[in-house]
């Protein structure tokens, strides 16, 4: 498979797994935090599917588009090792979704990552949040779901936090 197919691919199972969370998160009430603003596709797309929740939105730098950059009181500059444990204050309440998009394309990289969300998040998230990922995230309070139809195994990670 080509690059391009590859990023087609796990563009199109993002916007579905994301799609698909939002029928099954129902009332849980607090934030979105998007993790990893990237170029901001994702962060405005999740703009349009919540515009009534506040977006917090974490990444080592910025470099999207300045049309898909968040209010400074909403974007949180730095390592995620070094910004999320004292997320909590910022955010205010217990985070009702979590977009987690941080793969490198480095396994090594990608697994110290995960080591810090999974030691960080539970803490973030509402009983009954969703957490969508493209890495793998263990954790012990959280259900594994099934992905939408259409989603190739292991390309996305969909979770409920107990």
């Amino acid at each position: 498979m080509s690059r391009l197919d590859s990023f087609i691919r796990r563009l199109t199972a993002q916007r579905d797994c994301l799609a698909y969370v939002v029928s099954k998160m129902g009332t849980v009430p607090g934030p979105v935090l998007e993790l990893g603003l990237g170029n901001g596709r994702t962060y405005d797309h999740l703009r349009h599917l919540f515009p009534e929740r506040e977006i917090f939105v974490f990444d080592r730098k910025i470099a999207a588009h300045p049309d898909s950059i968040p209010d400074d009181a909403y974007m949180i500059v730095g390592e995620f090792a070094e910004t999320l444990p004292g997320a909590k204050h910022l955010i205010k309440a217990p985070a009702a979704l979590v977009h987690a998009d941080f793969g490198s394309g480095v396994d090594a990289l990608n697994t110290r990552t995960a080591d810090i969300l999974i030691r960080e998040l539970p803490g973030l998230v509402a009983t009954g949040a969703m957490i969508v990922a493209d890495q793998p995230l263990d954790v012990a309070d959280w259900d594994a779901l099934p992905l939408p139809e259409g989603v190739p195994e292991n390309r996305y990670f969909i979770y409920r936090a107990r």
